[in-house]
């Protein structure tokens, strides 16, 4: 038990998590998930299917959700580094339409839990990255949403580095802004 550190992020719901990791010239070691530590931390979530990404540097990814059958994560980065976002899409909440970012990687080992009815998305800033998550609902392909990755009602501060440029699938391209998704799009 204690093996995690949580953080708050100013949107209620969301939790950085940092685990406790022992290491010694051999390597190291540490939980990645431990039902009761998290329980503790108020994450009670069933978790029922576990995925996994690798993209390579510039690759956008969001901002995704599940419209009707929305899933709570918990994500983290295996291999390399990522800029990960969440945006809130909660009718009612007082930080709708907000977003929160974190830097999540291979050496800070951090993981971020994210909320039901959150939009979602990450920018690969090392050359490779691994990104695994874990979900609390299966994937239902007809029931993808998303918001267009770089919407100024939204604001999100992606850190592209001069020069990167941004790979994004053409559904990525073509998702619509806040103000349409409020409209019901």
């Amino acid at each position: 038990m204690g093996q995690i550190t949580v953080t708050t992020c100013g949107i209620e719901g969301l939790k950085v998590i940092e685990p406790k990791v022992f290491g010694d010239a051999r390597g190291y070691f540490f939980e990645s998930y431990n039902y009761k530590d998290y329980a503790a931390a108020g994450i009670t979530q069933e978790f029922v299917q576990d995925n996994q990404s690798a993209s390579k540097r510039g690759v956008l990814r969001g901002l995704h959700f599940q419209k009707n059958f929305p899933q709570d994560k918990l994500v983290r980065v295996i291999s390399g580094e990522v800029f990960d976002v969440a945006v809130d899409l909660r009718e009612g909440s007082a930080t709708y339409g907000k977003w929160y970012g974190v830097v999540l990687s291979a050496e800070n080992k951090k993981q971020f839990f994210i909320p039901k009815n959150f939009a979602h998305g990450f920018l690969v800033l090392s050359d490779y990255a691994e990104f695994a998550y874990k979900c609390t609902d299966f994937y239902h392909p007809d029931d993808e949403g998303g918001l267009i990755w770089n919407d100024p009602d939204i604001g999100v501060e992606w850190p592209v580095p001069e020069g990167m440029e941004l790979i994004l699938s053409d559904k990525d391209r073509k998702w619509p802004g806040l103000k349409d998704y409020k409209k019901g799009c």
